[in-house]
């Protein structure tokens, strides 16, 4: 079926209803007036309906022409965004960028940088993958992340300061160990530990005081909040989540010489020299989102 309208035909109707002139109209559209009046008038014929009348100094769009401009509005911005994403691919934009994010950092570090980015790219798709001890360093060592937020620095891949993670030991009201002024190691010992799973395929890791007769594992540091909430044991959880989450019944522990420790984190470019444009610019966005915080 052969279509009967242009998109510019739409593109200079919809110009008139927002300069309310055709005069104006060609001025943004770097057209004269006389190409625009043939371009409503040919654009009426086609359709069979009257579409624009004049209005004291003013032209304004009927009835009819206000009905079609809404359904057309939609076409009007697609061809507008395609015009943009055909323009930043031959910039050299990906079309899709993956971040691995070590489960230790705090999601906002990620997402209000990632939000100015989108605010700017139209183009980019984002995969967010989150990661612990083996599987951090796996997807660094494979390439199979543009951007990777990792705790301690990997082997031959340059990296830079992202912040530092406090790890606090909590309870809930009313466990054993939450009654102790200053729980020792010992007492550690007896009592239910919640642990992170290691989320790597291949040669997990332990890391840490696992000391204790009887663990519990899970995948990420939501269901260990929700453990200690039930009372299953006690955890050591980022001092962001315990802050975050502003609960009263949670108690933080004072460990005979195992307070608290920090984790440093840090930012890296997996890819090095392949990294793309897209990348880059939300790399450069997350460093510089450190000092604002």
């Amino acid at each position: 079926m052969r279509l009967k309208t242009t998109l510019d035909q739409w593109l200079t109707l919809s110009e008139v209803d927002k300069a309310g002139s055709i005069q104006a109209a060609a001025t943004v559209l770097n057209k004269s007036h006389t190409t625009l009046i043939y371009a409503i008038k040919k654009l009426e014929d086609q359709l069979g309906v009257s579409l624009v009348k004049i209005k004291g100094r003013r032209a304004v769009l009927t009835e009819d022409g206000k009905s079609l401009l809404r359904r057309a509005q939609s076409m009007i911005d697609q061809a507008q965004a395609l015009e943009e994403i055909s323009s930043q691919l031959t910039q050299g934009m990906e079309s899709e960028l993956v971040i691995a994010i070590d489960h230790l950092c705090d999601r906002q570090w990620l997402y209000g940088p990632l939000a100015r980015f989108l605010a700017q790219n139209s183009t980019t798709s984002i995969k967010i993958v989150e990661t612990s001890l083996s599987k951090t360093t796996s997807m660094v060592a494979e390439q199979q992340a543009d951007i990777s937020i990792i705790n301690f620095p990997i082997t031959n891949h340059p990296c830079e300061s992202f912040g530092t993670v406090s790890m606090l030991p909590v309870v809930i009201k009313g466990h054993p160990l939450a009654d102790k002024a200053e729980p020792c190691l010992a007492d550690l010992t007896v009592n239910r530990q919640i642990v992170i799973r290691d989320l790597g395929v291949e040669d997990n890791i332990d890391v840490g005081w696992l000391k204790s007769s009887q663990r519990i594992t899970v995948d990420n540091f939501d269901h260990a909040w929700q453990a200690v909430k039930q009372g299953l044991g006690y955890c050591r959880l980022p001092k962001h989540i315990v802050e975050q989450n502003k609960d009263c019944d949670i108690v933080v522990l004072n460990v005979e010489y195992s307070n608290r420790y920090h984790v440093p984190l840090h930012l890296t470019l997996p890819k090095g020299a392949k990294t793309g444009s897209a990348a880059k610019g939300l790399y450069y966005l997350l460093l510089a989102s450190v000092d604002e915080r």
